[in-house]
């Protein structure tokens, strides 16, 4: 089996898979979600003109396209994901490369900045992806990993006050269980700081955002439901007509629906020690 066929295989036993049509949608409203809340840290983080970006598991454009607009021409932007099928496949200002994180190696070259949002939770091989994006660091480099925490926080709906919610809540718990099937961490983006200490970063630190209500947390609740919903119902997970009945919930506009929170924890590879001064 090929490099490339093995990371087939890996990808069809990813739940949310990126050649689904609803992946699209998805996509968009985690962007339209989580963008604000990406870009404002890396701006914290000062990223600038002329700097080498790797962006990990990118997914879609939204993310690459932003740092490239910063880095400029003297920078450089790295895009991979193990599917790029929605990525642009030409003429985009940043390089585009199939690249499983888990097992390949990290890219040539060293990078001020490498970012990942939403990828480690999926990744079994988390401990050597954590070291690829270390080792891809120069010193003085900073990591940036955004992960939601599905366990810090399990509810579709935290205010479950009727039968609406309680549906809700159901089908969040049938999402719950196959992700862990599949190998996510659901308690993963709690361990975040811990991770970027132990892997030798300084300056950790790290936030978290809970969005409660919003459209856009209703849109990636429908795209995500519709995304599995046949895993929901094979499982014994839910009902056809239980989904049906969440989506026109969620279509009337009633439905508050949360998202796990989304941690974001960076840090700094130390410098490196100038030889030969006291």
């Amino acid at each position: 089996m090929t490099d490339y066929e093995a990371a087939d295989e890996r990808r069809k036993g990813y739940l949310l898979d990126n050649r689904q049509a609803e992946a699209g949608e998805r996509f968009t409203a985690l962007a339209e979600l989580f963008d604000p809340v990406t870009f404002r840290r890396l701006r914290a983080l000062g990223i600038a003109d002329g700097w080498h970006c790797w962006e990990v598991g990118a997914g879609g454009p939204s993310v690459p396209g932003w740092l490239a607009e910063r880095v400029g021409e003297q920078g450089r932007v790295l895009a991979t994901d193990l599917d790029t099928s929605w990525m642009p496949q030409a003429g985009a200002p940043y390089e585009v490369v199939r690249h499983d994180v888990g097992t390949g190696e990290a890219p040539e070259g060293r990078f001020d900045l490498v970012h990942a949002r939403l990828v480690l939770v999926h990744v079994p091989q988390r401990e050597a992806a954590l070291r690829a994006m270390v080792r891809a660091l120069r010193p003085g480099g900073w990591l940036l990993l955004e992960d939601a925490d599905p366990a810090l926080q399990p509810l579709a709906c935290p205010d479950e006050y009727g039968p609406e919610q309680e549906l809700a809540n159901r089908i969040r718990r049938g999402f719950r269980s196959l992700l862990a099937q599949r190998g996510a961490q659901l308690a993963f983006g709690r361990t975040l700081p811990r991770l970027l200490r132990t892997a030798g970063l300084v300056d950790v630190e790290a936030d978290a955002y809970f969005p409660i209500t919003s459209p856009i947390g209703s849109a990636l609740e429908a795209a995500t439901v519709r995304q599995i919903r046949d895993r929901l119902i094979e499982g014994g997970l839910a009902t056809a007509e239980d989904i049906e009945e969440h989506l026109t919930n969620i279509a009337s506009g009633r439905l508050d629906t949360a998202t796990a929170p989304l941690i974001s924890a960076w840090g700094r590879k130390p410098l490196e020690p100038v030889v030969g001064n006291a």
